[in-house]
Parts: C-alpha cells; sequence; structure tokens
C-alpha cells in the first residue's frame, strides 16, 4: 500500500505542475477562458473526452450497470456521448463562427438580456452537482488509498485545494494541457487493467456471455408506459440538457479551426462512449471473481466495488495504473467544470454590475470567482448523501427544461423571439419545479412535463408576439 501512495502522490504533484506550467501562456481573459482559441485537433478532442470522462466513468456508471444493467446507464453513457456527437453537427461551427466568450452571449445575442442572466443562473446552480460529484469522488479516492486515515472529507478538501491551484492559474490552458496527458493516462490505464482482468476470468467472452444470461445487456425499457417515459427522461435529460453547457462551448470555442471544433467534439464523444463500457465490464467481471464482495458492498455502496476489487486482486502496477487513471478522470473532469461556470458567471452576471473593467481586472474577476465556485462547491459535496451517479444526472435536469429549447430554436426556427425564449424558459422552469415538490416518482417524469411546456411557451409566445406586433392595430400604434 505504501508503494501505491508514494507513486500516486508523485503523479499528483507531477499533474499540478504541469498545469501550473501552462498558467504561463495566459495574457489576458482570452486565454484564461478559451486559450486564444488556439488548440490543435489532437488537445480538443482530449479534452472533450477527459472532461466528461470523470469519476461518474470509472465509480458511478459501473456501479449502476452492476444493478440496473444497461438501461440503468442510458443517460451515461449514451446520452452524454451522444450530446458531444450532435453538438459536432448540428452546433460547433455555427458557435464557433460567432466568437463568443461564453454560451451565455449566444443567448444575449439571440435574446437578450433577460434571457442571458437566467441561463447563466440555471447553468451555474447546473455545475453544483457535476463538480460536487468529482470532489466526492476524490474524497472516496483518498479515504480508500489511505486505508480510512484520511476520512472523507478531508480527501475532498485536499483534493478541491490542488485542483483550485492549476485552474485559478491557468485556466483552459492548464486544464486543456492536464487534461491531454489524463487522457492518455487514462486510456493506458483502463486498457491495461481490463486486459489483466480478462486474463483471471478465462477471457471477455466469459464476462459477456455470464451479463447476457443474467438479463443485465438489456437496453430496452419494461413494456409498460411508466418505464418508457421514465427511460426516456433519463436519455434526453443527459444528452439534450448537457448541451447547452459552457464546458462543451469552450472546447468549441478554444479550438483553432471550426472544422477542428465540429471534428473534436464527434470524435470525443464516440471515444467516451466507447472507454465507459471498460469500467462496466470490469466491474461486473468482479462479480465473477469475487461475487461475495460484490454481494456485500451491493448493500452498502456500490461504488466500492471496482476499488475494491484492483486493491484486493491485482499486483501493485496494476493498482498503480487504476487508481492513476482514476485520478486522471477525475482531476480533468473537476477542473474543467471549475472553470466553466465561473467564467460564465464572471462575463455574463458581475460585468453588468462592473461594465468598466480593464481585461486585467477582468481576468482577477474570473480568478476570484474560481475560488468563490470550489469554496461552494466542496461544502456542497460534504452536506450531501447522493451517489456521484445520480449527482450528474440530475445535474442536467435544470439545462433540459431552461435552456435547451431556446438554443435550438434559436438556430432553427426563424420564427423564434426573446418573448418566446423567455415564455419558454419560465414555464420550463415553473413546470418542472412544481412537478417535483407535488409528484416527483408519477407517470412522467418532472423534467419531461418541464420539457414539453418549454416547447409549448417557445412556439406560442413566439407566433402570439410576432402577430401582435404584425397585427395592424400594433402597426397604427407604432410611432
Amino acid at each position: 500500500m505504501s508503494t501505491l501512495i508514494w507513486f500516486v502522490l508523485l503523479y499528483w504533484i507531477i499533474s499540478v505542475g504541469i498545469g501550473m506550467y501552462a498558467a504561463r501562456y495566459v495574457r489576458n481573459s482570452k486565454d484564461f477562458a478559451v486559450a486564444g482559441r488556439s488548440l490543435p485537433m489532437s488537445v480538443v478532442t482530449a479534452t472533450v473526452f477527459a472532461t466528461w470522462f470523470g469519476s461518474e466513468a470509472v465509480l458511478g456508471i459501473p456501479a449502476a450497470f452492476i444493478e440496473n444493467g444497461l438501461r440503468g446507464v442510458i443517460a451515461d453513457p449514451f446520452g452524454s456521448g451522444m450530446c458531444l456527437v450532435l453538438v459536432g453537427v448540428l452546433f460547433a461551427r455555427r458557435l464557433y463562427r460567432m466568437n463568443l466568450m461564453t454560451i451565455s452571449d449566444y443567448y444575449r445575442n439571440r435574446f437578450g438580456r433577460f434571457v442571458e442572466i437566467l441561463v447563466t443562473v440555471c447553468i451555474v446552480i447546473s455545475y453544483l452537482g457535476w463538480v460536487a460529484a468529482q470532489i466526492k469522488a476524490l474524497g472516496l479516492v483518498f479515504s480508500v488509498l489511505s486505508n480510512g486515515y484520511i476520512s472523507m472529507n478531508a480527501g475532498m478538501i485536499i483534493g478541491a485545494a490542488s485542483i483550485l491551484i492549476y485552474t485559478l492559474m491557468g485556466g483552459m490552458w492548464s486544464v486543456a494541457i492536464t487534461d491531454f496527458l489524463q487522457m492518455i493516462i487514462i486510456v493506458a490505464g483502463i486498457v491495461y487493467i481490463s486486459w489483466e482482468i480478462s486474463g483471471m476470468v478465462g477471457g471477455a467472452h466469459m464476462v459477456i456471455n455470464h451479463a447476457l444470461s443474467s438479463g443485465k445487456l438489456n437496453i430496452l425499457p419494461q413494456a409498460n408506459l411508466k418505464d418508457i417515459l421514465w427511460f426516456l427522461a433519463a436519455w434526453f435529460t443527459m444528452m439534450f440538457g448537457s448541451m447547452p453547457q459552457q464546458d462543451v462551448f469552450q472546447r468549441i470555442a478554444s479550438s483553432r479551426t471550426e472544422s477542428i471544433a465540429r471534428n473534436a467534439s464527434i470524435v470525443g464523444g464516440v471515444l467516451y462512449i466507447l472507454f465507459a463500457l471498460l469500467p462496466m465490464y470490469l466491474c461486473y467481471s468482479a462479480a465473477l471473481i469475487d461475487p461475495g464482495m460484490v454481494s456485500d458492498l451491493l448493500e452498502k455502496d456500490a461504488q466500492l466495488i471496482l476499488p475494491t476489487l484492483i486493491l484486493t486482486r491485482m499486483p501493485v502496477f496494476a493498482q498503480i495504473m487504476f487508481f492513476g487513471a482514476l485520478l486522471s478522470a477525475i482531476k480533468s473532469c473537476a477542473s474543467a467544470t471549475l472553470l466553466a461556470p465561473s467564467v460564465t458567471f464572471s462575463e455574463n452576471v458581475m460585468k453588468e454590475f462592473l461594465p468598466d473593467l480593464t481585461d486585467r481586472q477582468s481576468l482577477l474577476m474570473m480568478r476570484v470567482v474560481v475560488l468563490v465556485f470550489t469554496a461552494v462547491v466542496t461544502c456542497f459535496a460534504m452536506s450531501t448523501d447522493a451517489s456521484i451517479f445520480k449527482m450528474v444526472e440530475n445535474a442536467y435536469k435544470i439545462t433540459l427544461v431552461a435552456a435547451f429549447v431556446p438554443l435550438v430554436f434559436g438556430f432553427y426556427w426563424k420564427y423564434a423571439n426573446s418573448r418566446g425564449a423567455q415564455l419558454s424558459m419560465v414555464l420550463g422552469l415553473i413546470t418542472w419545479i412544481v412537478m417535483e415538490f407535488i409528484d416527483p416518482e408519477g407517470l412522467v417524469p418532472p423534467q419531461f412535463l418541464g420539457l414539453f411546456m418549454a416547447l409549448v411557451g417557445m412556439i406560442a409566445g413566439s407566433l402570439f408576439f410576432r402577430i401582435r406586433e404584425e397585427s395592424p392595430v400594433a402597426m397604427a400604434s407604432a410611432p
């Protein structure tokens, strides 16, 4: 165990050092927010993949799979990966050409200040769950590696503080360069562990056949209306709710060309789906290798199955590779999701109250917001008992009901206007929130109803105010 800890600490120090070194490229707020729009295809693809391949991919998704099979992970990785592919196909080129700093800038330019502010608030709130999931995973890893000597809360504080250091200094440059390194470690570590585990179970076909016979590979919901609606809601929440997010936009905006922005998003999404399958395979293999341990942890915390398997059944080198990959996944995701909402809040909310800031002062403001957001999200992570998978899945409900419809209709429906967007967001949010209190487990998922009302609000509001503006009475009363 001591050898493992020393190697993990060494890797942690090196990766933080690389992130700090990357801070030398930050000369202004644009460098901090979108790396000067200069990143090549390889780096953008790596940061797309590494940002999404976080703690939920290594700990949360495998735990959900071993409990509920493929239908239990339709949201992530399948919904998440498809989100990146669709963003690349539908939005990447268009957004890149706009030369914006944040995704909220698009909403301001298309629908006005009110929509910009409301979207920004929704985006920042949505990140609380996602970033908290990464911070919580760091606490879990430090606690497991130290055999409980470091508590979960202490591990969260240590992890959050170390990631904050280079994110605070280097912004998107530090995130991108460390993501490139961490993608290599993630892929190498997960592939190597999969090779080792396959040898222990007699080949991958043994695991696949066992999962197939147990019904774990059935992805479709049961043939009743409620299961179908909840299945679709989980899928849509991650696939559509993740689209209007700053971390996705930052990778598009940081690209050197619009072709890189599109292609990196598509390739990153495909890679994410493929490599997210491997931790599921590893976790299910544990059921064949040590069924007693799996049965025990299913009752306590299924997220510990994979780390426990590695620590109890694998040699030290394999442990180093696994925890190196795990920490890389968490760090890359956490740094990106600390930066994204902080930049959005600084640019789209704070600047309204401080309009005369110089670029140097804007850069300082972004760093202060990163610091404050890190403190808030760490406290939130320490106070919640939700699982990593659920925290990530629930994070996108608010952006699904509030921001997705205006994003799509703003690009693809010429009649969409600011009044329609405002009504869409208000109806979507109110419906979702009310239904979460009234009937959270009902026939129709609350976020599904919120999405439907957002569609109604956009179409009805845009058409009504367009007709009203074009009516003879309105024209006669115009000055």
